[in-house]
């Protein structure tokens, strides 16, 4: 049996925020397809492709203050009529000892399923707060 599309993105979610708490690319990487892009929230930087997020998220992870971000997602909606969905929900950036949220906003993902698993295509964020 197949878990739906709305448990099976949550799931990869919460396996995201996990490898983003453990610094762990390796985990990150089948997360992503290979020619995913992510738009940052503040400067609104584009980082697109998989080797380039992972670049990216490597450096984040050797930063000395270094933040933990956090997806919450709030809605997943799978389309009828192809292998995509659209997440929404919230993020924070959380202080490197867990003590105090840095930064926090609303971000959209876009998911496709390929083969047995979903992956992120796209990812855009906006800091509010």
């Amino acid at each position: 049996m197949t878990a739906s599309p709305d448990l099976a993105i949550r799931l990869r979610r919460a396996a995201f925020n996990r490898a983003l708490a453990d610094a762990d690319l390796a985990a990150i990487a089948p997360l992503l397809a290979l020619d995913v892009v992510m738009i940052t929230g503040t400067d609104s930087a584009v980082i697109a492709g998989r080797r380039a997020q992972l670049q990216a998220w490597k450096r984040e992870f050797s930063a000395h203050a270094r933040m933990t971000y956090v997806r919450l997602p709030d809605a997943i909606i799978a389309s009828p009529v192809e292998p995509i969905a659209l997440e929404h929900g919230k993020w924070q950036g959380i202080s490197g000892g867990g003590a105090a949220v840095l930064a926090s906003g609303d971000y959209s993902a876009k998911w496709r399923k390929v083969g047995a698993d979903w992956v992120i295509e796209a990812e855009i964020f906006v800091t509010l707060a």
